[in-house]
């Protein structure tokens, strides 16, 4: 079983990407919010994997955090659901929004994701509403404020992350951003933001 894997990214796909590890191009399957963040600059990536083995189909799947996995595991416990679905609804969900679909019984907002139809948004919510509890949605809040105030916990990079907020983009997409940029001790916040925009439109 692979737990993880880390390396430099070597190319990017519409659904995938080959991150070099050692000299080894592994294919990986990642669903579109981890698949935006990555760049083909060397940069190092870790992602938490699930190899998915079937007769006929193996492949590996990637995810930038625990949280994301788990939620992709269960998505395979429900009858019907097989990995390419899984990280559809994962592109168009995010884990705390997934969540909170189940629990309010949010057939609509599922079925929006490829491959989901009301019914099966539905034996979705079903097979797995109770294994999602309220207390897990309110932990993945507090866990994503407490890493974007983390983030932009210096000044100039909360003003470099307001300013984006201010130009359309949502305050997760924009703290991601400014979080790329290295070295910001040592500039103010129009380097920051000249710098996050570039990442923003890779």
């Amino acid at each position: 079983m692979i737990g993880y894997i880390k390396g430099t990214i070597e190319e990017i796909s519409e659904d995938s990407v080959i991150i070099d590890n050692h000299g080894m191009g592994y294919v990986v399957k990642v669903p579109l919010p981890v698949l935006e963040g990555l760049r083909l600059d060397g940069q190092e990536v870790k992602l938490y994997t699930y190899l998915y083995v079937r007769e006929d189909q193996i492949g590996l799947f990637g995810f930038e955090n625990a949280n994301q996995l788990h939620m992709f595991e269960l998505l395979l416990t429900v009858n019907g659901i097989g990995p390419k679905v899984a990280l559809g609804i994962l592109s168009t969900l995010s884990v705390s929004a997934l969540m909170m679909a189940i629990v309010s019984q949010d057939a609509k907002a599922i079925s929006k994701a490829p491959g989901i139809g009301a019914k099966s948004a539905q034996k979705l919510i079903l097979e797995l509403k109770d294994k999602v509890a309220a207390e897990d949605i309110l932990y993945q809040e507090v866990a994503q404020t407490s890493e974007m105030a983390e983030m932009t916990a210096d000044t100039s990079r909360k003003e470099a992350c307001l300013a984006l907020v201010s130009l359309g983009y949502d305050q997760t997409t924009a703290s991601r951003a400014v979080a790329k940029v290295t070295d910001w001790e040592q500039k103010d916040t129009e380097t920051i933001l000249k710098e996050a925009l570039k990442f923003m439109l890779v």
